[in-house]
């Protein structure tokens, strides 16, 4: 009985995530889609701010969804296109990179993101003129430091 009440308080109490998370220990897969993209839009931005490789690699790791990792891939590639300075586009190639070797984002993975976003850059081009040549730019640096394949390479939609 005691259980049931306390159930019935923590239900009542409003809807959040992190909290129902702690008291119930809810693994990575069964998160909300949308809480998921939250996080990792907030792990970028906080390694844009604070440059620690390994720190967003725990964090990655703490969300416990591999199989979500090409939106990790999606969305960092988008925040360099929305972005206008030159440091961002150094730090993600880098981010990628170690993210890459070290297996936490899969071949599959790192293509899934990428493909997304070759998919989206109408919509994206829209909001960035320039989407076009900073993503061949990026693609260009990912090939050149080992992250992606020469057919993703080349798949890459040119203006």
């Amino acid at each position: 009985r005691a259980a049931l009440d306390r159930a019935a308080v923590l239900l009542r109490i409003k809807r959040d995530v992190n909290r129902l998370d702690n008291v119930w220990g809810v693994g990575g897969g069964q998160r909300p889609v949308k809480h998921l993209v939250k996080e990792m839009n907030m792990l970028l931005r906080e390694y844009l701010l604070s440059g620690e490789v390994s720190e967003a690699e725990h964090c990655l790791r703490e969300l416990e969804v591999p199989h979500f990792h090409h939106e990790l891939v999606y969305e960092a590639v988008v925040m360099v296109l929305e972005g206008s300075r030159e440091g961002p586009v150094a730090m993600m190639v880098t981010l990628l990179k170690v993210l890459w070797e070290t297996g936490l984002v899969t071949l599959d993975q790192m293509n899934r993101g990428f493909q997304r976003v070759y998919d989206e850059l109408g919509d994206i081009s829209l909001d960035v003129p320039l989407a076009h040549s900073l993503l061949e730019r990026l693609v260009e640096l990912c090939f050149d430091r080992g992250i992606i394949t020469k057919a993703l390479r080349d798949a890459c939609p040119a203006r």
